[in-house]
């Protein structure tokens, strides 16, 4: 994988995808924080060159808003702001795969007598009927 694939594909895991999670329509990326992340000392023109590449911002809907800092824009206190330009970050909630387990086991609960008589029922068969206890 080469420094510009490991690049984009940490912008998208650690800063996109949460942001898109959150519901937001704008976010933004230092590109400081990229090379630290990744070990990329002296290379921060190859970072932030990754970070404004029409293929990173085509492949998760982003637009370039601004780019912030020196004039040159290949330092690490150059920092990004993106747009998302599609309406899949403001219309669709963050989804949350834990939320979606939330009530899947309250059919079997309530045929063991519920949550509370389930629990109570484990409890009491803990350390089994030799113990004593």
């Amino acid at each position: 994988m080469s420094h510009a694939d490991r690049i984009r594909l940490h912008g998208r895991e650690h800063y996109v995808v949460p942001a898109r999670r959150r519901g937001e329509r704008r976010f933004s990326i230092r590109a400081g924080d990229v090379v630290r992340a990744l070990g990329l000392n002296g290379r921060a023109p190859a970072v932030c060159s990754a970070l404004k590449t029409h293929q990173f911002l085509e492949d998760n809907h982003l637009q370039l808003v601004e780019a912030a800092g020196p004039k040159s824009g290949q330092s690490t206190t150059v920092t990004f702001t993106y747009e998302f330009v599609d309406d899949e970050a403001a219309s669709s909630p963050a989804e949350d795969p834990w939320g979606r387990l939330r009530g899947s086991l309250k059919d079997i609960f309530a045929e063991l007598g519920g949550g509370e008589a389930y629990l109570r029922a484990e409890r009491s068969n803990f350390y089994g009927p030799e113990s004593g206890k």
